[in-house]
């Protein structure tokens, strides 16, 4: 279907608006939209908050009036089933709506094709797929979460042009600019769970926090922070540990964990999740679907190198934050993944340079969707 430059326009809003709603919607999917009469925006909105009404209603009410025979865009399929909110297709039926754009189909198996299906035997002209490829983008980690049972996992790592993934014993700990880590505290004020395997945890005390929370940017809540331990061993006077009681702590061990360090944790105020399995792939594996039955939607894995490297080769890795510091250590590789037979490629969306820094940023085996600031790097240099 041939779009005019004003539909792929006040798409583009929707698909603007919908990410203001992320870090505060989840699992719920970031949505958008705006309502267009006689070439003019008379109302828009967003999904702002889980449990909250849909961006659907609230464009609509916006609108007042004016919806009337007007078109609504909307990055996501109206639902058509009572959920925390009544249906959307009930309200854009009511306004009086003609026409509906929608960019992408919602796979959640109540809607699944049936809302666009309801408001066409309404008598409303539906038209898909306008812009689809970057309204799906926008809610792969929901997609991800319906369709796979797990959350939509972030690995990060910070590196030195060299390849360290770290500095020697004594130096400077961070290999990372101030704004570098910025971007990232503010990364983790956005995503459900936090995970590090347990020779990160034991060698940098992390506390794994948001800070400073932004008002501005920042989601609800303080992630979970999760440790990736199979024999029990975080020290009970790390940060995690002594924090537990603050800001929830998921300690992830193994069938032989001592059951005395188990106790010890869960005593301290942190919850244990024994996996069944004895090989820590599998294990892992068995944890994203205990966390996608909780409903977490975006992991992030900060690390150390083993365990991305094993998330990698299980092909359990969605999208990458790699912070690529302008440094030459030396000494090697302090802690590298190791080669893989099939080494996944890195579909880009994004490269900045926060301080200095260079963050290379996109998804594993997703089409490359491209930033417009991306973009107008690459033309740059071609």
């Amino acid at each position: 279907m041939a779009w005019s430059p004003f539909d792929e326009a006040a798409m583009r809003r929707a698909l603007e608006l919908a990410t203001r709603g992320r870090g505060f919607v989840e699992p719920n999917p970031q949505v958008g939209a705006v309502v267009v009469r006689d070439g003019e925006i008379v109302g828009e909105g967003w999904h702002e908050r889980f449990g909250g009404p849909h961006a659907e209603v609230i464009a609509l009410g916006a609108a007042g009036p004016k919806a009337r025979d007007a078109t609504l865009f909307v990055t996501l399929e109206p639902c058509c089933h009572h959920g925390k909110t009544p249906p959307c297709t009930n309200a854009i039926r009511a306004a009086g709506i003609a026409r509906v754009v929608v960019a992408t189909g919602d796979p959640f198996p109540a809607v699944a094709g049936r809302g666009v299906e309801t408001l066409r035997a309404a008598g409303i002209n539906v038209e898909t797929g306008l812009l689809a490829a970057e309204a799906e983008r926008l809610t792969a980690p929901f997609r991800t979460l319906v369709t796979r049972g797990r959350p939509w996992v972030i690995a990060k790592w910070a590196m030195s042009l060299d390849g360290r993934l770290a500095a020697a014993p004594g130096q400077d700990r961070w290999i990372s600019s101030v704004e570098s880590r910025g971007l990232v505290h503010d990364l983790r004020s956005r995503v459900d769970a936090i995970a590090v395997g347990i020779a990160t945890a034991v060698a940098d005390d992390p506390l794994l926090t948001a800070r400073p929370v932004a008002e501005s940017t920042a989601g609800p809540r303080q992630p979970l922070r999760i440790v990736l331990d199979g024999q029990a061993r975080l020290p009970l006077a790390s940060k995690l540990v002594q924090t537990a009681h603050d800001m929830p702590v998921l300690v992830a061990v193994g069938p032989q964990a001592p059951h005395d360090k188990v106790a010890a944790l869960e005593a301290s105020g942190c919850e244990v999740w024994r996996g069944d399995a004895a090989d820590t792939a599998t294990r892992t594996a068995a944890l994203l679907v205990e966390l996608g039955r909780r409903r977490l939607t975006n992991l992030l894995v900060e690390g150390g190198p083993t365990l991305l490297a094993g998330m990698f080769a299980a092909d359990q890795i969605d999208e990458v934050w790699a912070f690529i510091a302008p440094l030459i250590l030396g000494g090697g590789n302090a802690g590298g993944p190791p080669p893989l037979p099939d080494v996944p490629r890195l579909a880009v969306e994004d490269v900045s340079f926060p301080g200095g820094d260079v963050l290379i940023r996109g998804t594993i085996g997703g089409p490359m969707i491209t930033s417009p600031a991306c973009r107008e790097s690459r033309s740059a240099n071609e």
